[in-house]
């Protein structure tokens, strides 16, 4: 019997190992990219993926003495400029995503296809290139933060396009849905 419980309990230690090990090597994902992507966020400020320090550089032109204007969003720093980021885990639709550690995501200000409805499988494929398995930065709307089914309502940042919710309408997988009160203008994207 002692044989037994030592051969389980090594099973143990050795499943719970891998998963530790599994999810450091998909969270630091993150840092192993080696390309550059600009975006901007809510008030306009525009950051640049840097390689150099595995963050982002804001690169606001309207200052002439750039080099003191840098600013590095990085695992310490992000707070200063998003309210949350998080590893999406889940797509449920064009406007609903799973974030590890946040929580249920409903993407303000958009509108996407329900399931069964023309463009449905568009949007949803659509949010899951750009978002699942990847680290995202969440604007959270201060005005409302949750919607009547306690999804959290934010502006979704990914490295490659920026604000999500906006590129949703721009590719016209989305139509503005904008209900007060609400921080943001879903008509100002457009």
């Amino acid at each position: 019997m002692k044989k037994r419980n030592k051969k389980i309990i090594m099973i143990i230690i050795l499943i719970f190992a891998l998963f530790t090990i599994g999810t450091k090597v998909l969270i630091g994902s993150e840092n192993s990219i080696n390309s550059n992507y600009s975006f901007n966020n809510q008030n306009n400020q525009n950051y640049t993926k840097n390689n150099n320090n595995n963050g982002y550089s804001n690169i606001n032109s309207n200052n002439s003495n750039n080099s003191n204007n840098n600013i590095s969003i990085n695992s310490e720093n992000y707070k200063k400029y998003y309210d949350a980021k998080g590893f999406c885990d889940h797509v449920i639709d064009g406007d609903t995503i799973d974030v590890r550690g946040v929580g249920r995501i409903r993407l303000v200000g958009v509108n996407t296809p329900e399931r069964g409805e023309l463009g449905y499988q568009n949007a949803t494929d659509f949010v899951k290139s750009k978002c699942l398995g990847k680290t995202i930065y969440l604007d959270i709307d201060n005005a409302k933060n949750k919607d009547r089914y306690g999804r959290i309502l934010a502006i979704v940042y990914v490295e490659d396009i920026g604000n999500l919710n906006k590129e949703l309408l721009k590719k016209s997988y989305a139509k503005i849905l904008f209900i007060p009160p609400s921080e943001f203008n879903p008509y100002e994207w457009t």
